[in-house]
């Protein structure tokens, strides 16, 4: 599972990928879904990313710099084995601090819903379908 939350905790959008790949392939699939609502048509362009180290790449940087998208990620360990040359990347940790609602909603996802954690299911569309019935429950019960 894969999901993109707001500081307040609300699923913006929540996919599922393989289990092997890295974090880090799927983020550009993730953030061309994200829709934030508003009063007239739905924004698709955050303030500030918040992610953990996973997503620490040249890739995902460039991609939201050039939709002019603060990223707020810290350095990997593993990608420090050499020393980097230029500007260092952004980080601050205050706001970084509120990267907690992503691992509070998947803790109401895995402690409210069991079913997910171990997936029974063996078709896409079944387990897509429980994880947006849960999304639904979670958000309902936060308003």
């Amino acid at each position: 599972m894969h999901a993109c939350v707001s500081c307040e905790g609300f699923p913006l959008t929540i996919q599922i990928f393989c289990g092997k790949d890295y974090d880090n392939h799927h983020f550009l699939e993730l953030m061309k879904d994200v829709k934030i609502r508003t009063d007239g048509r739905p924004r698709t362009r955050p303030l500030e990313v918040l992610a953990d180290p996973a997503y620490d790449d040249v890739k995902i940087r460039q991609y939201l710099r050039s939709r002019r998208i603060q990223s707020n990620i810290p350095m990997n360990p593993r990608n420090t084995k050499t020393r980097k040359r230029g500007r260092p990347t952004r980080f601050d940790s205050v706001s970084y601090n509120r990267r907690g609602a992503i691992e509070r909603f998947f803790g109401w996802l895995k402690m409210r819903f069991r079913r997910l954690v171990i997936r029974y299911e063996r078709l896409n569309v079944v387990f897509k379908g429980l994880l947006d019935i849960a999304c639904f429950m979670v958000s309902w019960k936060k308003i």
